[in-house]
């Protein structure tokens, strides 16, 4: 009989000891029974028999996990510190049903990618280091570059991984690739059918995929020969995790680089502070368009002033596109009582519910509960009341009750719920069969729009005002974003509501600038030049989640010299999805600090959130 530790995908606990009466190797995946239930494992090490009665291995599967995808996940456990069946939650096995076919060392490939001077030293620069920044503004060619890069990988018979921040960004990417490599491009994203699904695996495990594209979750598909990875838009958010493991995609590439020994290139025209000061970067300036942008400030709160109202007007009739940028889905962000100035909050969350018109109810963003719009307060039974901060919703129809001849399209996650969603909306705005485009984050995420020459960008003094230590590089990269969406044939306006013109005019067209005096701000403070860990602590009882923070804090105090407590407390939004919560945010010069200090300390309720990028 064999003994091996098991560990259990998807779980929190420790491995478990199990036996079985043939020699399985370290990696494979196995059917174990935990409490009369089947769950999966991966094998880890044979073991010596335990003094304690073990349970048999159910049955071994045809999947496999690779030796570095072994050691991916013991990072990823370690440094995010999770269990190891969190970290496997996330990697697709290998499966030893499939076999590679056999490809050519020499892919006779060859593309029409025909690259400019520049862009070509950025080829040769990029394959110089192995982990660089291509810091290319908006239209500078950062696609072509990367695809000229793809096409030596082809080559050399290697295989490239290709991030991008969300699903929003594969059809126009899809469709550009596709025209370039054709069969040896897989598009892989949550949004898949099942049977799509299984057809791109069926092409990645055979090897006929040499292109692999998609947001986060492309990272850790089972791929062999791998030549380059690519993380587009590296600064976006939404490479971050928000449960657990809470990984940050871009920071495991760059890890998988050194493992796999390939090459990482990062890309962005308004590149994190933390890359532009840790790797080298080459700079790409202005675009291929020959048109100019011009900037128009309007101190307002967020509202569909005249002055917009007027320019959207005018951009009809001649014909042109336009696009609207909120931060906020909906009709409105709060429901807010005039008389005694009762904010409408959800009943399982601390915040206030926004204001769903199309659906007659206020739902909440955090845990999605729904309920009618109340007539009266429920505080002081008075009719008075109003909504504040205007969303997506509410100003779509604002402008088409001001425009009744404007087609206007509302373009955030409340109307693009699927891929197919997606493709439609995008083709009918760049066919010209809608004129304005009203959205949330997803209107400034890479996307080509032939025809706009007017951008109106809402709502940038609250990201502006945000309690983060990054609110200013969010801010101003969020308009850089969306006024890099228009004036791409035209010459193009973009209207700004701010009463922080000073800061934003100041660096518009001189990021570089931006992150120089942004390094000042935060040395000695705040990343790249320190870790910080935000531990979360939540429970249906209050007192329970405050006693588990304490608990820890107290603890802590033994590591006060290499790790410093900044704050401890209740979250911003105290409560969600009825659960209590509470915080503790440490800060220190080294990670390996944190996790030592962290592993030492932690209690069973703590969830830890290294690299925090959320505040609130």
């Amino acid at each position: 009989m064999y003994y091996y530790n098991i560990s259990l995908i998807g779980s929190p606990l420790e491995p478990f000891t199990y036996h079985f009466d043939t020699v399985l190797e370290v990696g494979q995946q196995v059917e174990v029974t935990v409490r009369s239930r089947k769950v999966l494992g991966v094998v880890l090490t044979q073991t010596l028999k335990p003094a304690f009665e073990t349970s048999e291995i159910f049955q071994v599967t045809a999947f496999r996990y690779s030796q570095k995808q072994m050691q991916l996940a013991q990072f990823i456990s370690s440094y995010y510190i999770c269990s190891l069946g969190d970290a496997f939650a996330l990697l697709v096995p290998f499966d030893d049903a499939i076999h590679e076919g056999k490809r050519s060392e020499q892919d006779e490939y060859s593309s029409k990618i025909e690259l400019s001077k520049k862009q070509s030293e950025a080829v040769d620069f990029l394959q110089t280091h192995r982990v660089s920044l291509l810091f290319g503004d908006t239209g500078s060619g950062k696609t072509e570059i990367y695809m000229k890069y793809f096409e030596q990988m082809l080559q050399r018979g290697k295989r490239s991984i290709f991030l991008m921040p969300e699903i929003s960004l594969t059809p126009q990417m899809s469709k550009r690739l596709e025209e370039h490599f054709g069969e040896r491009v897989v598009m892989w994203h949550s949004k898949l059918t099942p049977k799509k699904k299984k057809e791109a695996m069926a092409k990645i495990q055979s090897g006929e995929a040499m292109i692999i594209a998609g947001p986060r979750s492309a990272l850790f598909l089972p791929v062999n020969d791998l030549g380059l990875i690519v993380v587009d838009e590296e600064h976006d958010e939404s490479y971050k995790s928000s449960s657990r493991p809470r990984y940050n995609a871009r920071d495991i590439a760059i890890y998988m680089g050194k493992l796999y020994g390939v090459n990482v290139v990062l890309g962005s025209a308004t590149p994190s502070l933390s890359s532009y000061v840790k790797f080298p970067h080459i700079r790409l300036r202005g675009g291929h368009f020959l048109s100019q942008k011009s900037f128009i400030y309007e101190r307002n709160v967020e509202s569909l002033s005249p002055l917009i109202l007027e320019h959207l007007k005018e951009t009809l009739q001649k014909k042109e596109q336009s696009i609207v940028f909120l931060p906020t889905r909906a009709n409105f962000k709060y429901l807010i009582c005039q008389d005694c100035g009762h904010t409408i909050k959800c009943a399982f969350c601390s915040v206030g519910m926004s204001v769903h018109q199309h659906s007659r109810a206020l739902k909440c963003h955090y845990c999605n509960f729904t309920q009618a719009i109340p007539q009266v307060c429920p505080e002081c039974h008075s009719s008075a009341l109003t909504s504040s901060r205007l969303g997506t919703a509410e100003a779509v129809q604002n402008i088409q009750e001001l425009l009744p001849n404007a087609v206007v399209q509302q373009f955030d996650r409340d109307a693009i719920t699927t891929a197919n969603k997606l493709k439609k909306a995008l083709k009918k705005f760049n066919d010209k069969e809608s004129d304005i485009l009203v959205g949330t984050q997803m209107l400034s995420k890479g996307h080509d729009y032939h025809g706009v020459t007017l951008a109106v960008v809402l709502g940038m003094d609250n990201m502006l005002n945000m309690s983060d230590y990054r609110a200013r590089e969010k801010a101003l990269s969020s308009l850089i974003q969306v006024a890099g969406r228009s004036g791409r044939a035209k010459d193009a306006k973009v209207i700004v509501q701010t009463f922080n013109e000073e800061f934003f005019s100041a660096y518009i067209d001189k990021y570089e600038e931006f992150l120089e005096s942004e390094k000042l701000f935060r040395e000695e403070l705040y990343p790249p030049y320190k870790k910080l860990c935000r531990i979360l602590f939540s429970h249906k009882n209050g007192a329970k989640a405050r006693d588990a923070m304490t608990l820890m804090q107290e603890r802590l105090a033994a590591f006060s010299t290499t790790v410093e407590v900044v704050g401890a407390g209740k979250c911003a939004i105290e409560r969600v999805a009825n659960k209590y919560r509470f915080e503790i945010l440490l800060r220190a010069d080294k990670s390996t600090d944190l996790i030592k200090a962290i592993k030492a300390t932690k209690v069973e309720m703590a969830e830890i959130d290294m690299d925090p990028l959320e505040f609130a």
